[in-house]
């Protein structure tokens, strides 16, 4: 819920300098755009490969409406042809080509203590890891059950 909120606040404020009513040109919309609010969400990007995809779609809905209210789109123009025609790519495009130089940077870096970095890792999910500790609690404790009948 929160992201709504945060998302209808940053849209009203800005609407009267990139809404359907501004008198700025679609040019310097989209200029606005690139330096005040792509810089924002692309803060720390890098790091995003471990993000959810809902979140991710979050921030691309977010991005679309923004670039539909700036064009003054109609509803009929899909997101990709508003996309091509502003000359903005989508999240998670900017998210791979961020993601992937960081990485490149990581494996030639000089710094020892950033190779461990690269390693894959295995994230399992706090539920999962509780459900592989409950069911060695269940079998250690049917195995002592047994033991205590004989």
């Amino acid at each position: 819920m929160e992201h709504n909120v945060l998302q209808q606040h940053v849209q009203l404020q800005l609407y009267w300098l990139l809404g359907r009513k501004s008198p700025l040109s679609l040019e310097n919309k989209v200029l606005v755009y690139k330096v005040a609010i792509k810089s924002i969400w692309t803060y720390g990007i890098e790091l995003w490969c471990c993000a959810s995809n809902s979140i991710i779609a979050i921030l691309q809905r977010c991005q679309s409406k923004i670039l539909r209210s700036m064009a003054d789109a109609p509803w009929h123009v899909s997101n990709s042809t508003l996309h091509n025609d502003l000359g903005i790519p989508f999240i998670k495009d900017v998210l791979q080509e961020r993601s992937t130089k960081h990485h490149d940077r990581l494996e030639v870096h000089p710094n020892a203590l950033l190779q461990p970095l690269l390693e894959k890792q295995n994230n399992r999910r706090l539920k999962d890891a509780y459900r592989s500790t409950s069911n060695e609690v269940e079998e250690t404790s049917s195995l002592e059950e047994s033991l205590s009948c004989h």
